[in-house]
């Protein structure tokens, strides 16, 4: 499937998207360089007749091998037995590496994921994302009834040894 004619392709252009394609990256592959995540659409008539399909295996793995990270978008509108195999013996194949899988329906799917996990992953977002996180365990901690107990115990053994300190004196 040619990505120039790709729908997918179009709505992120309309939307102004960067995203890198080029003839290194494999056929299906549209690459965010700002978050540098990679994803891979794979569409229904791609889907192996049987879920051991050599030539879709190797591409998924030159992808893998050349992307650190990386999602593979499958996409179907109606997700039946052959759909669901398809899932599971690319999960399989692939469990332990840095791939994961995502079963799509719409395009619209496809575009509101890739862009909600290429923004989750950009490195200005992710500072930012640290940042509030820092922020909110500081308020619990601050706010925490158990770290209140915890304070006022260090308060009472601080004053314990202090007037055991002076009373040996």
């Amino acid at each position: 499937m040619p990505l120039q004619n790709n729908e997918t392709l179009r709505m992120l252009l309309a939307q102004q998207h960067r995203i890198r394609l080029s003839d290194g990256v494999e056929r299906g592959a549209f690459v965010f360089p700002l978050s540098g995540t990679a994803f891979m659409l794979i569409a229904p008539d791609e889907f192996p007749e049987k879920a051991q399909n050599k030539e879709l295996f190797d591409r998924i793995e030159r992808f893998v091998q050349i992307h650190r990270n990386c999602f593979l978008l499958l996409q179907s509108p109606v997700y039946g037995i052959r759909e669901w195999e398809a899932v599971s013996a690319v999960h399989n194949r692939f469990f332990g590496s840095n791939l994961k899988v995502l079963p799509v329906h719409s395009t619209g799917d496809i575009v509101k994921a890739m862009l909600t996990i290429a923004k989750a992953t950009s490195k200005p977002h992710i500072d930012s994302l640290w940042d509030r996180l820092s922020l909110a365990r500081a308020h619990v901690i601050e706010l925490s009834s158990v770290w209140e107990l915890l304070h006022d115990m260090q308060l009472l053994s601080d004053q314990y040894f202090s007037v055991n300190i002076n009373s040996i004196n």
